[in-house]
């Protein structure tokens, strides 16, 4: 049995967060793997202006990821998942010698009630909420967690994750990270011309493999 963290987004584009609060949630939950779920489209962030093509933002995971046991993955889009419910289940059924914990940052708790089926979703995986500067407050003032908040368990069992049953949520204080995709797509507009061309990057996203790791 292999213990996966699930990190879904847009990536847009990935930056050194991403990677401090997943290599952060690895030693904290005793993790073999991070899998991020780069997401072909983000169906709450539809028709954004500044939303990176899907290859762009895929590399932008894999040169983040790089060197660690964080592995990048299109498998939303070669499954056709659009929601992260259809995704959870689809990894549950594809690799059931796994198991799956869903790492969520506290600046995504306020909206997880907007989330398909968020009360499914949490029925199925664990959920880690990994704090984010600025959103401690909101977060555990949030309309999700006044369901959620009956199924928290204490952060000082966060190893023994695995022997919970869902719903399950834990609150993982980790050395917070303040960098931010809005900042630095507000900094560098044109951010993504540094990577490969949409041929190259396409190619790599293909050959990305799911091993036998939003809405």
């Amino acid at each position: 049995m292999a213990r996966i963290g699930l990190l879904g987004g847009s990536f847009n584009p990935a930056h050194r967060g991403h990677r401090h609060i997943s290599l952060q949630a690895m030693h904290a939950l005793g993790l073999d793997e991070v899998w991020w779920l780069v997401s072909p489209g983000n169906p709450l962030k539809e028709g954004a202006a500044d939303m990176a093509p899907f290859h762009v933002r895929f590399a932008s995971a894999e040169r983040m990821g790089r060197g660690t046991r964080i592995h990048v993955t299109d498998f939303e889009a070669r499954e056709g998942t659009r929601f992260t419910i259809d995704t959870v289940r689809r990894l549950k059924h594809l690799f059931p010698q796994h198991r799956f914990i869903w790492l969520l940052g506290s600046d995504t708790l306020p909206n997880f009630h907007k989330w398909r089926d968020w009360r499914g979703l949490a029925r199925e995986v664990p959920i880690a909420v990994i704090r984010r500067p600025g959103y401690d407050s909101p977060a555990r003032a949030t309309r999700a967690l006044g369901w959620l908040r009956r199924f928290v368990h204490p952060s000082s069992q966060a190893r023994h994750w695995t022997e919970w049953s869902a719903p399950a949520i834990l609150f993982l204080r980790l050395p917070p990270d303040p960098t931010s995709a809005t900042a630095i797509r507000a900094q560098d507009p044109s951010w993504y011309r540094r990577f490969p061309s949409a041929r190259d990057s396409s190619r790599s996203a293909r050959r990305a493999p799911v091993r036998q790791e939003t809405p």
